[in-house]
């Protein structure tokens, strides 16, 4: 492929991760309205879950600086998100004294049953691909989730 082409090609990606980003916020703010959520509430929510599915589930220091909130701020913020029963604190099985993040069973069953009929229209819109389609784009997702990491290291580093 030509290098313009490909340019291109990575410039429409691109363009295409911005879209979906803009989506999954308005998705987002919706599913904060519905359940009382401030927008930090829902961004911690949402980096608690995907941590813990990616298997490292969060401390709340590590919340703190994935948010840029001081310690005071994430303190009340977690507190608030167990208090309303979407978050729990639990031991870590490899040092029992840190405490882990993770997204309490009520907070799991709201959004079950809020994405639920997202997890519908995904399925409908990905049924005519070929799996071979589908292996791709999640290779070009893996990529671009990493890429997206290493900027915000970056990021982090910098500001710190």
């Amino acid at each position: 492929m030509p290098d313009a082409e490909r340019a291109a090609l990575e410039a429409a990606i691109a363009g295409d991760v911005r879209a979906l980003t803009a989506e999954s916020d308005q998705i987002g703010y919706h599913f904060a309205g519905l359940h009382s959520l401030t927008a930090n509430d829902f961004r911690a929510l949402l980096a608690v879950t995907v941590a813990e599915n990616a298997g490292r589930p969060l401390t709340a220091g590590e919340l703190r600086t994935r948010m840029g909130m001081s310690g005071a701020a994430i303190t009340y913020l977690v507190e608030r998100m167990i208090a309303s029963g979407h978050l729990l604190r639990d031991s870590d099985p490899a040092d029992r004294r840190k405490v882990k993040l993770r997204v309490a069973d009520h907070g799991m069953d709201v959004a079950r049953e809020f994405f639920t009929p997202l997890a519908a229209h995904t399925r409908t819109a990905l049924a005519g691909l070929p799996d071979s389609d589908l292996a791709a784009a999640h290779r070009v997702f893996t990529a671009l989730v990493g890429a997206m990491g290493a900027f915000r290291t970056e990021l982090d580093v910098s500001a710190g």
